[in-house]
């Protein structure tokens, strides 16, 4: 029997490292899942410095980020990457800066995100992530016009808080309960206002909030992109 064809990922991590970690073993386990025995994936992995990431972020730099995070992915692609991975959802909002620079195809993570929740026949979501992620457009207009869905986001002081817990905690390991009790009322407060779902739009929310946590379908768009990434590198998307 031959062996299968892998097309080599390139994973762009460190943002924050802490979510990079169950990249790594998510993508692993679904190729482990599909193809048997001891098989597991072809990836590369650009770690960068997150303190530098954050310091443009909030500086509204995004330029300079993008042509950071556009060297990374032409390391990865001289190093023999095949579809590129930004292990984050902020970052998305220089995924097309990224995708000229390294010239290789980039899995977006709102795309299986979006498949998703039509697959469940959901159309109303909420969506937690960064401040960056819920109140700029670069990823909630990709839901609206590529996959149809309204998103509602947390009002001014809840976007506030999830912002501050995602930076100041989650970033660095900490795991709190009551910051999970925080966001358990925002995503309460978003079913009120007919949400259906909350997509946890950044990837470390799920180091603190899960299925048993809330009333509402979670929708983590780490295990969703990681899965899709590892689907891809094994040609069964």
């Amino acid at each position: 029997m031959s062996e299968p064809h892998l097309r080599t990922l390139g994973l762009l991590g460190g943002m924050s490292w802490e979510s990079t970690l169950p990249y790594y073993r998510l993508i692993n386990q679904t190729v482990r899942e599909r193809l048997g025995g001891l098989h597991s994936a072809h990836l590369l992995l650009y770690s960068v410095d997150f303190a530098q990431v954050e310091r443009l972020q909030h500086a509204g730099d995004w330029d300079a980020a993008g042509a950071l995070l556009g060297r990374a992915a032409c390391a990865l692609r001289d190093g023999g990457a095949q579809l590129l991975v930004i292990c984050t959802n902020t970052m998305h909002k220089v995924a097309d800066a990224v995708e000229r620079a390294a010239q290789l195809p980039l899995l977006h993570i709102a795309d299986p995100t979006g498949e998703a929740i039509r697959a469940a026949g959901l159309t109303r979501i909420g969506l937690l992530g960064t401040r960056f992620t819920m109140e700029q457009d670069f990823y909630r207009r990709r839901l609206v016009e590529r996959h149809g869905l309204e998103v509602l986001v947390p009002e001014p002081d809840g976007r506030d808080f999830v912002h501050r817990v995602i930076y100041d905690e989650l970033c660095v390991g900490q795991i709190r309960d009551a910051s999970r009790e925080g966001y358990r009322r925002i995503v309460d407060g978003l079913a009120a206002r007919g949400a259906q779902a909350v997509i946890l739009g950044c990837t470390e929310i799920g180091l603190l909030l899960g299925a048993d946590d809330v009333d509402l379908p979670l929708f983590d768009t780490t295990a969703l992109h990681a899965r899709a990434a590892a689907l891809a590198s094994i040609g069964q998307a």
